[in-house]
């Protein structure tokens, strides 16, 4: 099979001057940079709305997309904003960071602008893309213009009428609410237009994109509140049980994430379709669909609702390949990467050789000391069909890294190098090379780690809110040079 190589960068990773990354010139500057530096893929982390925590994995839903990505250099070129009003907002001072409620009072602001100019009733396609979409895009508008009546409240601590979706309320807000649906419906409009302009000219590129489909939905959510039935909830729609993970070596209390779990034998009556559509839906969207937390689907984590942590939970079983075997009479043989990272048992490995995804290898797991797997993630055991990362977006940079591990595990890595010398704010050269060296057929890096960052630059820290989803490139830090350097290392391990 072919070699490849990718990148991974968060839009929201960009430099923009509007104070988050977006599908403006800098993200086609990227592309022709991308190409530049050899790669076939741009890994990115889920295009949708952020809620609290601004989190792309906790969003109020699994297909809209987020605000903040509309290219506001498009709407200035349509007449509806202008230069003068999008530089007028305080975005935040530093270039390398993201001030999410300065950006939440000022983008908001400026999209309303723009929809009160655009006449968009009138607008031919935009009446074309509604009717396309209704099918979600009815009930997230509602949603979200219900949850602003509501002060952001969650749809459950909503009066009882309309947390139950009885069709009195629904008719009621659905008038009473109408510009405020019309604009977000508008909102979803301009971003599916600029995020398809954006990945067409990749795919002119010869740049595929990978996206990333959590396996949870966010208990606020439209998919939730629109669609009860599809999860563990009681007759008030509260949680019966959430979503974690167990202790392990690295947090001795788990993770509690709080989103709400399936009702598999419901899914398994419908022949999956929600989940059917929810791929199909992701395939329009990216190239590549890398599956969170595949593991879940073998078995998943269950604590019951109101835990504060995760020590109670208890593993359930999962629709393992039923669902899988469904996509592929539905959807064929698509491209997917299975996330199975963490704690592997045969049946999740079995399941994994089954379906015929690569896996993933992340190259700091392969050197921890607290992990019994550590061994499964030594480059020379990679198999083929595999993907290899430095770290992911939860894990340090490997830079960071280097300044937290114990120095026994620094003796390893530089024993696994065979480089005593290298200083360690150059290491991360030698370690990419190592991944870029390995078997798997496809090699991503964060580009961080190129870039040599040290954990400032880090994307998330699971189980912390507040100082997650942040980084940002700013302007010059993506140069001809370092495009050059990865091209030569990509040719020399033949992943052009």
């Amino acid at each position: 099979m072919d070699r490849k190589a990718g990148i991974l960068m968060p839009i929201f990773s960009l430099p923009s001057k509007y104070g988050i990354g977006s599908f403006d010139t800098e993200a086609y500057k990227f592309v022709d940079w991308l190409k530049k530096a050899g790669q076939t893929y741009w890994q990115i982390l889920p295009l949708v709305p952020t809620s609290y925590g601004d989190s792309p994995y906790q969003s109020f839903s699994t297909y809209a997309g987020n605000p903040y990505f509309i290219n506001l250099e498009a709407l200035i070129g349509e007449g509806v904003l202008t230069k003068e009003e999008c530089e007028a907002v305080d975005f935040g001072t530093d270039a390398d960071d993201i001030d999410y409620a300065k950006l939440y009072n000022g983008r908001y602001a400026l999209l309303r602008k723009a929809y009160e100019r655009s006449k968009i009733a009138s607008n031919n396609e935009y009446q074309s893309f509604i009717k396309e979409n209704e099918w979600w895009l009815n009930d997230y508008a509602l949603f979200m213009a219900v949850k602003g009546r509501f002060e952001g409240k969650a749809w459950n601590e909503w009066p009882e009428d309309i947390k139950l979706r009885h069709a009195n309320a629904i008719e009621y807000y659905n008038r009473e609410l109408y510009y405020d649906i019309e604009f977000h419906k508008y909102i979803q409009f301009k971003f599916v237009q600029h995020w398809n302009a954006l990945k067409n000219y990749a795919n002119q590129k010869g740049i595929q994109i990978v996206g990333d489909i959590p396996i949870y939905v966010a208990m606020d959510s439209a998919d939730t509140w629109a669609n009860p039935q599809l999860f563990q909830l009681d007759s008030n729609n509260q949680p019966i049980a959430v979503a974690g993970c167990p202790p392990d070596g690295f947090s001795a209390t788990g993770q509690l994430w709080g989103n709400p779990l399936y009702r598999w034998d419901y899914h398994e009556q419908t022949k999956y379709q929600w989940w059917m559509t929810r791929l199909w839906y992701a395939f329009k969207l990216y190239d590549v669909v890398r599956i969170d937390h595949f593991r879940g689907f073998d078995e998943y984590y269950s604590i019951p609702y109101g835990e504060t942590t995760a020590i109670n939970g208890h593993w359930e079983k999962g629709p393992g390949m039923k669902l899988f075997n469904r996509m592929f009479e539905y959807l064929g043989h698509r491209q997917v990467i299975a996330e199975d990272l963490g704690f592997m048992t045969d049946t999740v490995r079995q399941m994994v050789k089954e379906s015929g995804f690569p896996g993933m290898k992340v190259l700091e797991f392969g050197f921890d000391a607290r992990d019994s797997s550590s061994a499964d993630y030594m480059p020379h055991v990679y198999p083929e069909n595999s993907v290899v990362y430095t770290g992911t977006h939860d894990n340090e940079t490997i830079r960071g890294w280097f300044g937290s591990i114990t120095e026994d595990e620094m003796t390893l890595v530089r024993a696994y190098l065979y480089d005593s010398t290298t200083p360690v704010e150059k290491l991360h050269k030698p370690m990419v090379a190592m991944a870029m060296r390995s078997n798997s057929n496809t090699c991503i890096i964060p580009l961080q780690d190129y870039m040599g960052k040290d954990n400032t630059a880090r994307i998330n820290t699971p189980s912390t809110v507040g100082q997650n989803w942040r980084w940002r490139a700013v302007e010059g830090e993506i140069s001809e040079s370092l495009a050059e350097e990865i091209y030569t290392m990509t040719w020399a391990f033949r992943r052009l």
